[in-house]
């Protein structure tokens, strides 16, 4: 077998907790895999799958089109390549934002048949972690961080994962958008289910 090539989109924000995650969920589920640290174009044209990571979204979203990423990712997608986007990777899968991301003109990639509302748990100092109930794993220890809120789904898109009743995770086909940061738990259940998706 071919070993697994995820990448991580390296621009900004949780990119060494990401790859340190992979690395361990690899090891711990017996897949063959690499974690690729992502900032060229070939890095991601090489990738597999990939992985939007939390941050700051209108920082993230300048930084693909500086970098000449965000062509190569929509191609990607299209292509069917499993892509997970968590906190503002979850944000910038959407196609609609709200207030907040119009008003700081946060290009969205628009992948996801969703609509998130930006920040709407808070600022960094509200942080909290709590369970989450995703569809396959069960409960789950959330982790959010300035976290969006997924709002409405419609589509091929269908939500996995609630926190009292608000959605938080969902999936359209192979594309996974978290609300929270599975990067920052000891439970390799979640990079297991996206595992799954390749």
């Amino acid at each position: 077998m071919d070993t697994l090539r995820v990448g991580v989109i390296g621009l900004q924000g949780d990119v060494f907790e990401h790859m340190n995650a992979l690395k361990k969920a690899f090891i711990e589920l017996g897949v063959q895999g690499e974690a690729v640290w992502v900032r060229r174009p070939l890095d991601l044209e090489k990738a597999d799958g990939i992985i939007i990571p939390g941050g700051e979204s209108t920082t993230i979203s300048k930084l693909l089109s500086t970098f000449d990423l965000r062509s190569i990712l929509k191609k990607k997608a299209g292509e069917g390549a499993p892509i997970l986007g968590t906190c503002a990777g979850c944000v910038l899968l959407a196609k609609e934002g709200d207030r907040l991301v119009e008003r700081t003109k946060t290009e969205l990639l628009g992948l996801m048949d969703m609509s998130v509302d930006r920040n709407a748990f808070g600022p960094q100092r509200e942080s909290f972690e709590a369970p989450v109930k995703i569809e396959g794993i069960g409960t789950y220890p959330g982790v959010f961080i300035r976290a969006p809120l997924i709002t409405k789904v419609w589509g091929d898109c269908h939500v996995l994962g609630t926190f009292r009743g608000r959605s938080v995770l969902a999936r359209q086909n192979s594309l996974l958008a978290a609300s929270f940061h599975p990067e920052l738990t000891d439970d390799p259940r979640f990079y297991g289910m996206f595992l799954g998706m390749f």
